[in-house]
């Protein structure tokens, strides 16, 4: 572990696998290579050096973007150019051709500089692992689907587990929740840049899936409750977790609101009202309220927003 990364070994098939099954990393590199430069042409053969054939095509395409931190090469845009030119003249040597149309699959280069070391890495990813591909739409200001898996781990979600969250939104941190319980992959629904190289057989995609698919907790007893006081936010998580293969069973809701003394507004005056004396708050009698138990213990301040 090492400046925000993790590193590891492996053939094509631990680099799909973790593609697939990684939880709270935001992408899958290829590091292809690591030297000092203090200057442009220290860069330029740095990068010339390495087998670039070894995964680009002669029709492929090969952007390049990175960053510079406390470094002799601190402009980014002429570390762009010279990494770039450096990689056409490695292709060239290599395919003896002039000219490269980059039409074909696309092999994003990136490097990082930091204190004038360098590293050259292949994003085997393309979009970041954040997206699942099972949130096309969201509420305002959603959690990253990375950063809340986080949350779940510290807060060690288990098969057996019951998460309640009370304030929803487009369900994010119930979906998952779930896919931790379930040891389902959170990107087994979803497509990465490195499929479309020809150097990697299509195989040890089709493979990799099919080996997570196998390892699917059917059997977990986990539970989770999500309410908000939205009803969009609340048709997003039901949309949302059918995109994820988690199933959701959704009851008409209504909302409660309490202010900061314990008051409830917009209430319906056609409920009965109980007070709850641990919270101090209250709730709307309904054939749901034995599912109240969970919420005794979430929180015992009075701005909390309760569902039956």
């Amino acid at each position: 572990v090492k400046d925000g990364r993790v590193s590891f070994d492996g053939g094509f098939d631990l680099l799909a696998r973790a593609n697939i099954s990684l939880s709270t990393a935001e992408r899958v590199l290829i590091e292809l290579a690591e030297f000092h430069a203090e200057t442009f042409e220290e860069l330029f053969q740095g990068v010339k050096k390495i087998p670039l054939e070894n995964f680009i095509g002669i029709k492929d395409a090969f952007p390049v973007k990175g960053h510079s931190l406390n470094s002799e090469l601190h402009s980014v845009p002429d570390c762009q150019s010279i990494i770039k030119k450096a990689a056409v003249e490695r292709l060239k040597e290599k395919y003896h051709t002039g000219w490269f149309e980059e039409t074909g699959a696309v092999h994003q280069i990136q490097f990082s500089i930091l204190k004038n070391n360098v590293n050259i890495y292949l994003d085997t990813s393309g979009a970041g692992l954040h997206k699942r591909g099972y949130r096309k739409n969201s509420n305002a200001a959603p959690i990253k689907e990375t950063i809340a898996a986080g949350i779940i781990d510290l807060a060690r979600v288990r098969s057996n587990s019951t998460v309640c969250d009370p304030f929803c939104g487009s369900g994010t941190f119930l979906i998952e929740s779930a896919l931790k319980a379930l040891n389902i992959p959170p990107c087994i629904n979803r497509k990465f840049a490195a499929e479309k190289w020809d150097c990697i057989d299509a195989s040890v995609w089709r493979n990799e899936r099919q080996r997570a698919i196998s390892l699917v907790n059917k059997s977990a007893e986990f539970k989770a409750f999500g309410f908000d006081i939205d009803e969009e936010s609340v048709r997003l998580s039901i949309d949302n977790s059918a995109k994820a293969g988690v199933e959701l069973a959704h009851k008409t809701v209504f909302a409660l609101f309490f202010t900061s003394d314990g008051h409830p507004m917009l209430l319906d005056r056609s409920f009965p009202v109980k007070k709850m004396s641990r919270l101090n708050c209250y709730y709307i009698l309904s054939y749901a309220e034995k599912y109240f138990s969970l919420l005794l213990d979430i929180s015992k301040s009075c701005g909390i927003l309760l569902f039956v």
